[in-house]
């Protein structure tokens, strides 16, 4: 037994309702199965339940056992002094509020079908499971269930992503452009360089972007300066020799500070993927739209948000990838499938966030967006369209990966509507 379980079936009506009655057989009438609590105290609010001709009203706690009343602490705990009724599924002990009057108990597991038990346990069994619980179950939910699911989840992350650019704004003092700056340096780092790219942003005073934003070179000589990609003594290419000149000017000049960030890396990087390239493509973006955050901001389709990104790393890059090496000559621009990166991890987060800045709802015009871009590919996605769960665009592979991180992975089938769909059954 889990006591998700026992949240489920109190939560959802899943329990014999006629003829209950407490441990002390006294009859118990349920009005009202209160409102589900997800943060500290009882877990239910607001219940209203008649108990031997009484009417009570508040809340109601669940356990395992009687006595985990006590391992919890709640004896000592002023926010269960309103409990009216304590839920189990086996009595141990008996429960005492704080003033001496016992707290009725009802033990659920004379009153639940052997169905409801069953289909828990074959969630759950995961002897003959490869990926996540409900593996041989999800395909034949009902479509409309598993869209609108997918579309809460959806949502779900977008709140989850909105921590970072809270976390952002609190720094920059509400500074809407910095955040752009930071998010935008994080996620052309990717996985393997964001962090790099981050301390780039935190140790660069963004009033030092403003003044040399329009200056191709000057801008990429301070992203290249504090990554430390300036300082082999050995490279003699001309572009090389200028980026280091004209850092040290502005590093004297604007009084920067090489602290805190991380030398990226190139290693299991695609040579385009480079941090040579990034940053490069990076200072072109901003060199060429002084006014990006609110262009950003107003952009309401895939299309024009192609267009701001349509930028490509300097002349130099063309026939490189790395300081002093010469290659195969390539425009290095930013692909589609990088912008859509950039569209879905710092764009609509933001857009998310400063809707709600200015006490608007911008909803409607982030799905529009999200849905217009294709799937992402990754194992997560790809074992989900082997499940039969149709996903048709970037909206359902971000929500997919909710799902699995934070609900397939944690167990969490319960609080999710394919494991509550699973559970219901014809009870």
């Amino acid at each position: 037994m889990r006591e998700d379980l026992l949240h489920f079936i109190w939560k959802y009506k899943k329990l014999q309702l006629e003829s209950l009655v407490t441990t002390k057989n006294e009859t118990i009438e349920i009005i009202e199965f209160g409102t589900h609590n997800h943060l500290a105290g009882p877990d239910f609010f607001n219940a209203k339940i008649n108990i031997a001709g009484q009417l009570w009203a508040g809340n109601v706690e669940l356990h395992i056992k009687s006595s985990d009343w006590y391992a919890h602490g709640h004896e000592d705990d002023e926010n269960y002094d309103n409990v009216i009724l304590h839920v189990v599924w086996e009595d141990d002990v008996s429960v005492y509020r704080k003033d001496g009057s016992e707290i009725p108990t009802l033990e659920l597991k004379n009153y639940i079908s052997g169905a409801i038990l069953k289909r828990h346990q074959k969630l759950f069994d995961k002897s003959d499971v490869g990926f996540i619980n409900c593996e041989k179950s999800i395909g034949a939910i009902d479509s409309f269930i598993v869209q609108n699911w997918l579309e809460r989840l959806y949502f779900e992350r977008l709140e989850r992503k909105s921590n970072l650019v809270l976390e952002l704004l609190g720094q920059s003092n509400n500074d809407w452009e910095k955040v752009l700056f930071s998010l935008l340096l994080k996620n052309f780092g990717l996985k393997i360089n964001g962090d790099s790219f981050m301390g780039i942003a935190r140790s660069l005073d963004f009033s030092f972007v403003r003044k040399i934003r329009n200056k191709t070179m000057a801008l990429e000589s301070v992203l290249y300066g504090l990554a430390g990609l300036l300082e082999d003594r050995t490279i003699v290419d001309s572009y090389y020799i200028e980026l280091k000149k004209e850092f040290g000017f502005l590093k004297n000049k604007l009084g920067i500070q090489i602290t805190g960030v991380q030398k990226p890396e190139f290693f299991k990087l695609r040579p385009p993927n480079f941090p040579t390239i990034r940053l490069s493509q990076l200072a072109n973006l901003y060199a060429g739209n002084q006014n990006l955050f609110p262009e950003i901001i107003h952009t309401s389709s895939l299309d024009d948000m192609y267009k701001v990104f349509n930028v490509a790393a300097s002349k130099y890059w063309d026939n490189h990838f790395t300081f002093g090496k010469e290659s195969k000559k390539s425009r290095k621009r930013l692909t589609a499938k990088f912008i859509d990166l950039l569209i879905i991890n710092t764009i609509l987060p933001l857009k998310f966030c400063y809707a709600r800045h200015l006490g608007k709802d911008a909803n409607e015009e982030i799905l529009s967006i999200i849905s217009s871009i294709k799937r992402e590919d990754n194992s997560v996605v790809d074992n989900f369209i082997k499940l039969d769960v149709g996903l048709k665009n970037a909206k359902d592979s971000q929500s997919i990966l909710q799902l699995y991180n934070a609900y397939c992975i944690e167990n969490r089938c319960l609080e999710c509507m394919v494991g509550s769909s699973l559970l219901y059954g014809n009870d």
